[in-house]
This record gives C-alpha cells, sequence and structure tokens, in this order.
C-alpha cells in the first residue's frame, strides 16, 4: 500500500506505533480504523501479496454448476465457495487463500485441483446464503451487529416489551462504579438478554458459551459437537451490564475485574436441571467467560452406547471387573474421558462394593459413590486426598487427574495393594501413557506392576442421518492418509449435505473412537527394560490393539463418522503416522 501511494510512511509509522500496544490486531485492521485506507485496499494488497487474484463476487459471474460441490458445513468452516469449474480444476473464493487446510480438505472432498483467489467476507457470506435453500444463513443463531436484531433472531424479540431499551445502558464501559454496573445487570432487559443466551445455547446442544469483547463488540460462540459457531455479536456497550449479570448469577464478584474467577450456575430449561461453570478471564479489550454447560442426564450413559466396537468393548469389560490394578483413560481436554470414566464406574457400581472418586471439580453427582472435590487452598489436593482414601477401606478410587509424581506414586501403590485405580492423563494415544509415567518419575517395573489398560479416545461428530448423502472421495486421497480398503467387500462412503437440523453442518452429535492398550507379559518386558515407545507401540498392535485411526475407518467404513472428522481428530502429531 505504501508503494501503491495508498498511506504515507509517517501514517505507517503511527499504525506500526499502535500495533506494538496491541500485537493481536492486524496492520491492515489499525489502518482502516484510522480512516487511511478502505478494507477493499487492504484485501487487494493483501492477494498482491500472497500473489492470488483478488475477485469481487456476485450470483451473476458464478458457475452454477460449482456452487454446490462443496458441502455448505465445509464452505461454513473454511469461509470459502467455489466459483468456476474448468476441467479438473475449481476455482474457490477464500477469505485466506493461505490456509493449506482448508485447500487440502476441499480437494479431497471434490478430487479436484484447488485454484484459490481472494475475495471479501461480505461476498463470500452473500453467496453461501444465497446458496441456501430459502436463502438462510447456515449458522446456529442469525448474527447481526445490534442487539434488538440479535434479540430477534434469538426468538426472544416479539414484542415491544421484550426489545432491550439501549438507552438503559448507554455509556455502561469498564469504569463506571459497581453499584450503576450492579444496578445494571439487574435491570429485566439485561436478565433476558443472559437467559435467552443460555436457554439457546441447550436448545442448540451446545458445551460452552464463549462471551468474548473485542474493540467494536461482543462476540457470542456456542461449542456445538466440539466446534465453535459464532451466534450473533452485540455491541460493546452492552459487555459489561452482560458480564456482570453473568457474574451474579455464578455468585461472584463483580467489583474484581482483575484476576480470573470461577463460578457455578444453576438453571432450568424446559424441565432439565443443568449446572454451568463459569469461568471468567481479563483480557486487553475486558473480561472474557466461559460457561461450561453441565447436563446431569447426558453423563448416565452405558459403556455400550459410547461407540466402542464390540471386540474392544468386550475387551474393556473384562478389564474393569479385575479386583486390583490401574486404569488409565487418556486424551486432549474434551475429548469425553470424564464421560467414560463414569459410564466405567456405572457399570462396576454396586452395594457389594466402595468407590470413592477425587475430581477437579465434581461436574456430576453419581449416585452411590462418595465423591470429592479438590479444595487447594484447604490443602486437598488429589495425592492428599488419595492418601485419607486408602485408610477409607475402598475397593475402587477415581482420581481426577495424575498431574505429577507424588499422585502417580499413591496411585501405583494403591493399585498395587488390592485397589482397582481409575484415573487419566493427557497423551496422544495409548502407549505414550507409559512413557508420560516414566517421564513423571515412576520406575517401570511398578508401572508394568500396577497399570492393566489404557484407554485412549477421540471425539468425532456423527453424520446427520437426516442429510446423510454417498459420494466417491478421491482413491489417491485415501492412499495419502494410509487407508486400504477391503477387498472382500463394496463400501459406501458417506457425508452429511448439511440441512436445518444438524445447522447445516452435515453432521449430528458426537460419537468417540477408542484405542485399548491391554498389558501383557511381552509389553511388561519392553517397559521394564525401558524401550523405545515406538517398539512398546508395535508390540501392542502386534497383540490385537485397534489404533485410533484404525477405529475411526472402521466408523467411517460403517457410514457413521467421514474422513474428514476422522482426519480433525486423530492426525496430530505423533499419531496419525502409526
Amino acid at each position: 500500500m505504501l508503494a501503491q501511494g495508498l498511506i504515507t510512511q509517517q501514517q505507517l509509522d503511527e499504525a506500526l506505533a499502535i500495533q506494538k500496544t496491541n500485537s493481536t490486531e492486524k496492520l491492515g485492521r489499525i489502518l482502516v480504523d484510522l480512516g487511511y485506507v478502505s478494507d477493499l485496499d487492504v484485501l487487494k494488497a493483501y492477494a498482491e501479496q500472497l500473489g492470488v487474484p483478488f475477485v469481487t463476487l456476485d450470483r451473476a459471474s458464478v458457475d452454477e454448476s460449482a456452487l454446490r460441490l462443496i458441502p455448505q458445513a465445509h464452505a461454513q468452516r473454511y469461509n470459502a465457495v467455489p466459483i468456476k469449474r474448468n476441467g479438473n480444476r475449481l476455482t474457490v473464493a477464500m477469505t485466506d487463500p493461505n490456509n493449506v487446510f482448508a485447500i487440502d480438505d476441499i480437494r479431497m472432498i471434490t478430487g479436484m485441483d484447488i485454484e484459490p483467489v481472494l475475495a471479501t467476507p461480505e461476498d463470500i457470506a452473500n453467496l453461501q446464503r444465497s446458496a441456501t435453500p430459502g436463502g438462510e444463513r447456515a449458522s446456529p443463531v442469525e448474527a447481526d451487529a445490534t442487539l434488538q436484531t440479535a434479540l430477534q433472531a434469538l426468538g426472544v424479540a416479539g414484542g415491544g416489551s421484550q426489545v432491550m431499551d439501549t438507552t438503559v445502558l448507554a455509556g455502561a464501559g469498564g469504569d463506571e462504579d459497581v453499584d450503576k454496573v450492579t444496578q445494571l445487570a439487574e435491570e429485566a432487559p439485561i436478565i433476558r438478554v443472559v437467559n435467552v443466551i443460555i436457554q439457546k445455547a441447550i436448545q442448540q446442544r451446545a458445551s460452552d458459551i464463549h462471551v468474548e469483547p473485542d474493540r467494536r463488540g461482543v462476540r457470542i460462540r456456542y461449542r456445538i459437537d466440539g466446534v465453535l459457531h459464532e451466534v450473533m455479536t452485540i455491541p460493546k456497550y452492552v459487555h459489561q451490564p452482560l458480564i456482570s449479570r453473568i457474574k451474579i448469577m455464578a455468585d461472584m464478584n463483580i467489583a474484581e475485574r482483575r484476576l480470573p474467577l470461577d463460578g457455578r450456575i444453576h438453571v432450568r430449561v424446559e424441565g432439565k436441571d443443568y449446572d454451568m461453570r463459569v469461568s471468567t478471564l481479563p483480557t486487553v479489550f475486558g473480561e472474557k467467560a466461559v460457561m461450561r454447560i453441565l447436563d446431569q442426564s447426558s453423563v448416565l450413559i452405558g459403556l455400550n452406547k459410547l461407540g466402542i466396537l464390540p471386540d474392544t468393548l468386550a475387551d474393556l469389560e473384562s478389564v474393569i471387573v479385575q479386583p486390583n490394578g490401574m486404569i488409565l483413560t487418556t486424551g486432549p481436554t474434551g475429548s469425553g474421558k470424564t464421560t467414560t470414566q463414569y459410564a466405567v464406574l456405572n457399570k462396576i457400581n454396586s452395594v457389594e462394593r466402595n468407590i470413592i472418586t477425587i475430581e477437579d471439580p465434581v461436574e456430576y453427582q453419581l449416585p452411590g459413590i462418595n465423591q470429592v472435590h479438590v479444595n487447594r487452598k484447604a490443602g486437598l489436593t488429589f495425592a492428599n486426598a488419595m492418601r485419607s482414601f486408602l485408610r477409607q477401606d475402598p475397593d475402587i478410587i477415581m482420581v481426577g487427574e495424575i498431574r505429577d509424581l507424588e499422585t502417580a506414586s499413591i496411585a501405583v501403590e494403591a493399585a498395587l495393594t488390592g485397589h482397582l485405580v481409575l484415573s487419566t492423563l493427557h497423551t496422544n494415544d495409548a502407549p505414550s501413557a507409559i512413557t508420560r509415567l516414566v517421564d513423571m518419575g515412576v520406575e517401570p517395573f511398578l508401572i508394568s506392576a500396577s497399570v492393566i489398560a489404557v484407554l485412549a479416545q477421540r471425539l468425532a461428530r456423527r453424520i446427520c442421518d437426516n442429510c446423510k448423502e454417498p459420494y466417491n472421495p478421491p482413491v489417491e486421497a485415501l492412499a495419502r492418509i494410509g487407508f486400504k480398503p477391503p477387498e472382500d467387500r463394496e463400501i459406501t462412503f458417506y457425508r452429511g449435505r448439511g440441512c436445518e437440523q444438524c445447522l447445516h453442518t452435515g453432521y449430528w452429535k458426537r460419537i468417540g473412537l477408542y484405542e485399548l492398550f491391554l498389558m501383557n507379559e511381552e509389553l511388561q518386558d519392553l517397559i521394564v527394560a525401558r524401550a523405545p515407545l515406538s517398539e512398546i507401540r508395535e508390540a501392542a498392535i502386534a497383540s490385537g490393539m485397534k489404533s485410533l485411526k484404525e477405529d475411526g475407518f472402521a466408523k467411517v467404513m460403517e457410514g457413521i463418522t467421514s474422513f474428514e472428522e476422522v482426519m480433525r481428530v486423530v492426525f496430530t502429531a505423533g499419531v496419525g503416522a502409526s
């Protein structure tokens, strides 16, 4: 832009000085905010920098046969829309032509060579909207610039009395005194706004609500089936009363805005009880809040409904009835470890067994089980609780997470002295749990003697049954990810087209992908000998362990999930190649 004479060196220096104080803001955005250039100027310069064409889109200039080659869910996820088809080459307009993951994914879906071009987000959104049946925007809730229209999109503003009077909140910034903010937070309009945000999140099956302030407004996002969706943007002046209302509901200190805070909210929606774990975090634009929605009924699920394949389930059920030993569940945050642990506890819970858990925090209450939550301020840690548990005559102990050597050592000791211990670790796959314990400082011979099984897992989205359709992914793409179709049967692959039920994502609810590592004599010898992880993994696979990738491919062949989902959740460093 400097070379083209759109800005001067002085203007650029001013923008760079502002960016030094706010490193998260893009330089182009700052120049637009200062009024020196337009959004279009920035995009055209960005296109020249990337070496891709910049295009202006309208329906008349788009090849209709190309428009529907990418499922609506993927078009939404990548902010992309196909605009021209020429033989095996597909021109795709994108907001980020530099996104190689999106380009690879689209190449696999379509089986064509992709030529990315840059377009404005508005043009892409308009074209996506016009391509959606009925011209409706394919997102969980219509996003609008003002609070009134956002409320209408949420289905609240049915009459004049329900539309928020924005003058009530005008000027409610971050420097108002606590009394004033409290008064605003207790006004009926802001109460209705928070209630509707929560109600809609529960109706949309969201697991988390994110309230995120930025320079110009407040973004509301829902995490649905593990993926975040932006549902609305509300004006900046609503931010502080909104956060204060959430804090009041969670019994948090609304005067404290400089430190992270935690709280809980109990709500009843459509006759069901929900607990919400609330966390606030101070950011450069104000406090961000995240509300984790905990459905008490969702955790009381049987092992047979988690999506574990029959052979793996039979092995797991034979292990969890052992009188002693340690069973570990591994996976990243949000992979369903807690749900699996609770399903195991429900399976083995009986009046003859004394079961005690230590959790941080206790998210779900289980009947017939003694649950303790961590309280570090009072000195109650995982390790301290474990020591006390051993004097409580337990049969089964569940530790929320093994985080350090002290907790690991006590858990191993409990497993070796006649108790069944369940716990979790953060590792990429099941065999890595062994090396993780060694890294913590647990002796290999103790690991081999105490650990009887490790279950690694991920959560993948199910294909929506309402809009499921068959398709043929390109053979070379399947070979690239290591999929070898069986020769003894014909396979039909499926994907979700996108519909109202699944919010045009093509997916509805989730299913687990599992990898069960069962200890045997050969593996024990390798562990005691401090064998490399690769040798332990190879020996486990030779003993019959089905890897996460294989489990995912099996569910793809059954038409339960898609290749794109398996690649998204499994193909991480150290896992996809195994």
